[in-house]
């Protein structure tokens, strides 16, 4: 199972910003796909952000032009930069890597809360 572990979360007035950030505890060249999950209280759990090996990139549209998410392979991380934050993005933000055997994990979340 791949090992995450997030940080970065808190509490933030609407506009403002956090970055997350995701450590592995493996060369996470050998993690092909990671990826920002949130899930807010009484809702299902959304793809937030992606980013696979090569660089490429997804966004749910409801973050575009906001969250930048990228890897840092020197540091075995991905982070999610999150500005222009607003209420809504209120959630537990979990972190997801698959390799490419298909063998995945998720960390363990973290709280982010947008209110003034």
């Amino acid at each position: 199972q791949v090992q995450l572990v997030e940080s970065g979360g808190g509490l933030v007035q609407p506009g403002g910003s956090l970055r997350l950030s995701c450590t592995a505890s493996e060369n996470i060249f050998d993690i092909v796909f990671m990826a920002w999950y949130r899930q807010a209280p009484g809702k299902q759990r959304e793809l937030v952000a992606a980013i696979t090996r090569s660089g490429s990139t997804n966004y749910a549209d409801s973050v575009k032009d906001r969250f930048t998410i990228s890897r840092d392979n020197a540091n075995n991380a991905v982070n999610l930069q999150m500005n222009s934050l607003k209420p809504e993005d209120t959630a537990v933000y979990f972190c997801y890597g698959r390799r490419i055997s298909g063998v995945a994990g998720w960390g363990q979340g973290t709280q982010v809360t947008v209110s003034s």
